[in-house]
C-alpha cells in the first residue's frame, strides 16, 4: 500500500526573471499544487503514487520524467486528448508574481473517476487533491467527490486543500463546490481567508467556522497563516506553530510544501505540534528558493533550516 495517493493537474511551467514583454529567457520546469505536494513527500522518505493525465507531447513527456526521477510513482499516469497544461510566472515587483494558466482543454482537465479506480484498488494510507482539481471541469470534480466518497471504505484519510484560484472560478462557485464535500474531509487545509468557501454560510468568524467544520466531520483543520505560521484545530482544541524565518526568495509553493511536511508528520504518527513544525520547516526551504519545488529537503537535511546564515556545511 501506498502512503500518499495524489491526483490532479500537473504542467509546465515557464519562469521568467523579468516582465514578460521585455524578458529574454524562460526557465523550465514542472508544477501543480499535488505534483508539488507529490515531490515532497517523496523527497520525505514516503511511498508517493500520482495519478494524472498529460498530452502525447514533450510537455508532458517532461512532467512524467521529472516526477519519476523525483521518486513519485506515475504507473497510473496516462496520456489523454489535449495539450499538456502550461503556467507562466512573470516578477512584477520584488514581492509580487504574475501567474498566467495554459491550461483550457488541457489533457490534464481531462482526469475522471475512472483515472482512479485502478489507484483506489490499490489503496493508500492518504489520499491527497485539492480545490484546483475540483475547479478544472465536470470530471476532475466527479474524480474528488468519488476519491472522497471512497476514502473511508478504504480506511484512507482523505486530505482537500482549499487552494483557491481566481483565475479558475469565483469564490461564489468555489464555496457552493467544495461545502458538501465537506463531511468525507478528514484533514482540510486551508489558508485564513479560504475557511469561508469550505465551512457553511452561515459561519462568519473564524472560530464559527471552524467549530461547524469539526461539526460537519472534519477531524482536523489546517489553517496555513503566511509569515506567521500554521494552526490546528481538532477536537481537543489547538495548536499553533510561528513560521521558520528565512530570507525569502519566492514564496510560490510555499503551500504545497508545508502540507507535504505536515501530512509527513502525520505518516509518521508525530504529534500535532510536530506536524507543524515540519509542516513550516518544509515551507521555509520553499520560500528560501526558487521554484515551486526545487528546494524541498530531503528528511536528513530538515535541520538545515536552523544553521547559522552564512554557514557552510562541511
Amino acid at each position: 500500500m501506498r502512503d500518499v495517493l495524489t491526483f490532479g493537474e500537473a504542467m509546465v511551467a515557464l519562469r521568467a526573471d523579468q516582465p514578460i514583454r521585455i524578458a529574454s529567457t524562460l526557465r523550465m520546469s514542472v508544477a501543480g499544487a499535488e505534483a508539488n505536494v507529490s515531490i515532497g513527500l517523496a523527497r520525505l522518505g514516503h511511498r508517493v503514487g500520482w495519478v494524472g493525465c498529460t498530452g502525447a507531447d514533450e510537455f508532458g513527456a517532461l512532467v512524467l520524467r521529472t516526477l519519476r526521477a523525483e521518486g513519485v510513482d506515475i504507473s497510473l499516469a496516462v496520456e489523454a486528448e489535449g495539450p499538456t497544461g502550461l503556467v507562466v510566472f512573470e516578477p512584477r515587483t520584488a514581492d509580487v508574481t504574475r501567474v498566467q494558466y495554459y491550461r483550457d482543454r488541457s489533457a490534464g482537465s481531462r482526469i475522471g473517476p475512472g483515472h482512479l479506480e485502478s489507484a483506489l484498488e490499490e489503496g493508500a494510507r492518504v489520499i491527497h487533491t485539492t480545490g484546483v482539481t475540483a475547479a478544472l471541469g465536470p470530471g476532475p470534480l466527479l474524480a474528488v467527490r468519488a476519491a472522497a466518497r471512497r476514502a473511508a471504505a478504504l480506511g484512507s484519510t482523505f486530505c482537500l486543500d482549499v487552494n483557491y484560484r481566481s483565475k479558475l472560478w469565483s469564490r461564489q462557485e468555489a464555496a457552493a463546490t467544495l461545502r458538501p464535500v465537506m463531511p468525507q474531509v478528514d484533514i482540510l487545509v486551508a489558508s485564513d481567508d479560504e475557511l469561508a468557501l469550505a465551512a457553511p454560510a452561515g459561519a462568519v468568524t473564524e472560530a464559527e467556522q471552524v467549530e461547524a467544520l469539526l461539526e460537519s466531520g472534519v477531524r482536523e483543520v489546517v489553517v496555513k497563516r503566511g509569515s506567521e505560521g500554521a494552526q490546528v484545530f481538532d477536537s481537543s482544541g489547538s495548536v499553533a506553530r510561528p513560521a521558520v524565518g528565512v530570507t525569502v526568495k519566492d514564496t510560490v509553493g510555499a503551500g504545497d510544501a508545508f502540507v507535504a511536511g505536515y501530512l509527513s508528520g502525520f505518516l509518521d504518527g508525530e504529534s500535532v505540534g510536530q506536524r507543524l513544525e515540519r509542516g513550516v520547516t518544509a515551507g521555509a526551504f520553499a520560500v528560501a528558493s526558487i521554484g515551486d519545488w526545487e528546494g524541498l529537503p530531503a528528511r536528513h537535511e530538515l535541520g538545515l533550516i536552523t544553521a547559522a546564515p552564512g554557514s557552510a556545511i562541511r
